[in-house]
């Protein structure tokens, strides 16, 4: 099971999510309490060693703003979160995952529209004008069984209490986690991050 840890705006809990072990950190670029500008994300990926995957997070970005993020060369994927133009994600030369968020089976109908364009879908849960970070889930029926045509990421409340329940239900391929190893939004919580990788451990023995 794949982990991306998402939201991080301090480099001690980029070094404490590396030491946890996980696979991608995520950087936000969109509104969010999360918020980092292309200049901290670029220094607080420096501490990131090879094989960790580093992912932006937009919402509905310019194709000025886009050419930045990818011109940067700190991110290896885009997460979008808006209503992209499926051509924007498909002429982006970094790896896509796309975000469906999810309040009842309807919100599925976006699949058809990206799945040819993107690498990866991500499902999380729809609250408010923020890019994830909630820290609520969603009505997990509605994504059981799920074959999107492509691998997905289950999102949304996700953490240390869940996990177990969320793994085994789901069946995702990864899972991204913010808001609930937090202490306060944007503030990673060490000891939390480190219940969760324990945890994910646990199941796959």
């Amino acid at each position: 099971m794949r982990v991306k840890i998402c939201g991080l705006t301090r480099k001690n809990d980029v070094e404490a999510t590396l030491r946890a072990g996980v696979d991608a950190i995520g950087f936000i670029l969109a509104q969010s309490p999360r918020k980092v500008d292309l200049d901290t994300a670029k220094k607080l990926a420096c501490c990131i060693p090879p094989f960790v995957s580093v992912v932006a997070v937009v919402k509905n970005p310019t194709i000025g703003f886009l050419d930045e993020v990818i011109k940067s060369k700190i991110f290896d994927m885009v997460q979008f979160h808006g209503e992209e133009d499926p051509n924007i994600i498909y002429d982006c030369p970094l790896k896509t995952i796309k975000a469906i968020p999810v309040k009842d089976e309807r919100d599925l109908q976006a699949i058809s529209r990206y799945v040819h364009v993107t690498n990866f879908f991500l499902f999380d849960a729809k609250a408010g004008p923020f890019s994830g970070g909630t820290g609520k889930t969603f009505d997990w029926r509605i994504i059981k069984g799920i074959d999107p045509g492509k691998p997905f990421i289950l999102a949304g409340g996700i953490g240390p209490e869940n996990i177990e329940e969320a793994i085994e239900f789901v069946n995702p391929h990864a899972i991204d986690v913010n808001s609930a190893v937090e202490s306060s939004p944007g503030i990673k919580d060490e000891k939390k991050i480190y219940g969760l990788m324990e945890k994910l451990k646990k199941l796959e023995i």
